[in-house]
């Protein structure tokens, strides 16, 4: 691919950010979902990414980045959400130059598409792409490259994980997903999810690690568990997953 959005897997980042480094964090919420976008930038170079933007919260979004004299480089998800729709692609009318960025194993449409082990660069920073599969089979966790934060998606919540019951689901998937590519980073690492019901922020992978009720279980355990959770079918999904598989390219509401 060209460009320089990715490098190839094994090859070593661009130069990692430091306890010193400017790198911008702002943590998004929208209600309706519940759903965390996360805007981070490079103080100094002013090129920005946006993690899982939401269509009702695009508008905000792109406010803030213009208001902070950011350059938003990729709207980025983390997986093919049903929940929401992406903002990805109202982002690229709003922010000229923005592209859309998604995993190749989701099936969805983008201007980019990425796989385990690339890396998407903005200023001095880079966030390593890890696969987690397991609430779908594209998702996937952005690993800041001086490995102090990580954006699990779905597949790692707060003391919670994605469900399992649709859009191709495996929970054995998913447990090897998270204690392979998540639980295998620094503890002190912070954990930034795409969800919360309960008012939580932010966790460590040594937190989830050790208190996560359903992954501090055996894997067949955990399997056991997501079989039987029961729940309802989320309420957007018939309109949400048609629409993210045109991630990027739905246009903006007139």
């Amino acid at each position: 691919m060209a460009g320089r959005l990715l490098t190839v897997a094994g090859r070593q980042l661009s130069q990692h950010s430091g306890s010193g480094a400017p790198l911008l964090l702002r943590q998004m919420f929208e209600p309706k979902s519940c759903t965390y976008t996360y805007l981070l930038g490079d103080r100094e170079s002013r090129e920005a990414i946006l993690i899982d933007p939401v269509l009702e919260t695009a508008a905000r979004d792109a406010k803030l980045v213009k208001e902070l004299g950011l350059r938003l480089l990729y709207a980025v998800n983390t997986h093919c959400h049903a929940d929401h729709i992406t903002g990805s692609g109202v982002l690229r009318s709003l922010l000229p130059g923005c592209q859309s960025v998604i995993s190749r194993l989701s099936g969805a449409q983008a201007d980019l598409h990425i796989e385990d082990g690339d890396s998407i660069h903005f200023g001095r920073f880079a966030l390593e792409t890890r696969a987690s599969p397991g609430h779908t089979p594209g998702c996937v966790t952005f690993v800041l490259n001086d490995h102090s934060m990580a954006f699990t998606g779905d597949a790692l919540l707060i003391r919670g994980c994605g469900r399992t019951d649709f859009q191709q689901g495996c929970a054995k998937t998913l447990y090897h997903s998270v204690h392979e590519k998540i639980f295998t980073l620094p503890g002190d690492c912070l954990i930034y999810p795409a969800h919360d019901y309960h008012g939580l922020t932010v966790s460590t992978v040594e937190e989830e690690r050790t208190l996560n009720p359903r992954l501090t279980l055996s894997c067949e355990e955990f399997v056991k568990v997501m079989d039987n959770l029961n729940l309802p079918k989320p309420q957007q999904i018939d309109f949400a997953v048609p629409a993210n598989l045109r991630c990027g390219i739905q246009t903006a509401p007139s």
